[in-house]
């Protein structure tokens, strides 16, 4: 099967290797749809936590079941669906609180075993959940909408009229969709890339330049403040956007050695809430129901589709202009 993977870090290669043999409890998923993100570069440059090497990366993926394993039920071979990609333990203290996501010994496909791209990959069948007649590049923005639920989650019991999310990629595009479909009244989407600012537009979301002097005029003015640029600088800055008792939600990944200057008095004075957020928490089925409830908007996040040889030149370092997400298309 045609695949591309890391055989080392600051590697990338693409070819052909075998074809994955089913273990006890797995299925073979022939893939369809395999989204590029950040984490598939740092895993590369080997700057992810406890990466394996050599590894085919890819954790955003849908397709169709090729193949069952000894000892599956409830699938059956042709079914669609996309891949929840997080491994637990489920022994640690975070994995028995159901915070499968922050589990001492946490995996992933395309992180500590071969993911999605691949024309084939073999995982668990309790990974897999069905998508209906959704296409697979909008089943593909599951595990990325995932962890916009769970980074979401903390502020489930507060009042957010309005949000100010900060980068308009594509993690930022869907957290802003998310929460106009959760009937956040305004949500303002701040970025300095015109093209990014103009998709916001077209789906319903302010954008503003970051450039601009209406960014003074939004001081205080805001529940929640999102930074999905993973900028320290954007960062340190956020509480100035947000009313007394408003929330902060670091959602963008920084450098792991970063660090800002907040004043603790401020945040004891004016009740500020800051939050942090990592991956998602098993919530594929929700957020495959709000990719659904969105409906066409998602659209506007995949900005390519690739065949596989052009993902690896992307893994690589190639530039592509306009992108958003990027897929790999089988």
């Amino acid at each position: 099967m045609k695949a591309v993977w890391f055989p080392s870090p600051n590697d990338v290669k693409v070819g052909t290797l075998p074809v994955p043999d089913l273990g006890q409890g797995q299925v073979l998923v022939r893939v369809k749809a395999s989204g590029i993100c950040h984490t598939d570069i740092e895993v590369m440059r080997g700057n992810y936590g406890t990466s394996t090497y050599p590894i085919v990366p890819g954790h955003e993926f849908a397709g169709e079941i090729a193949e069952i394993g000894a000892d599956v039920s409830g699938v059956s071979i042709g079914d669609r669906v996309v891949v929840d990609p997080n491994l637990q333990c489920g022994t640690c203290r975070a994995c028995l609180r159901g915070w499968a996501h922050l589990c001492e010994d946490l995996g992933a496909y395309g992180v500590t075993v071969n993911g999605g791209f691949a024309e084939c990959c073999a995982v668990r069948a309790d990974a897999v959940h069905a998508i209906g007649d959704m296409t697979f590049a909008e089943a593909a923005l599951a595990e990325p909408m995932g962890c916009v639920l769970n980074g979401l989650s903390p502020l489930q019991d507060r009042i957010v009229e309005r949000a100010i999310i900060f980068g308009t990629g594509p993690m930022g595009l869907l957290m802003g969709l998310a929460l106009k479909s959760r009937g956040t009244a305004e949500v303002l989407m701040v970025d300095r890339v015109e093209d990014r600012l103009g998709r916001a537009e077209s789906v319903g979301l302010r954008a503003i330049n970051a450039g601009t002097d209406e960014m003074d005029r939004l001081t205080r003015s805001c529940d929640l403040a999102v930074d999905a640029t993973g900028v320290p600088a954007v960062v340190e800055k956020l509480p100035e956007y947000v009313g007394n008792g408003g929330a902060v939600l670091i959602f963008g990944v920084c450098p792991s050695d970063a660090r800002i200057a907040i004043s603790p008095f401020e945040i004891f004075r004016r009740q500020l809430s800051l939050f942090g957020t990592h991956s998602l928490n098993h919530n594929i089925p929700d957020a495959l129901e709000l990719l659904k409830a969105i409906g066409g908007g998602v659209q506007e996040v995949v900005s390519h589709q690739l065949p596989i040889e052009e993902v690896a030149t992307v893994m690589a370092g190639r530039h592509l202009p306009g992108s958003m997400k990027i897929q790999m298309a089988a």
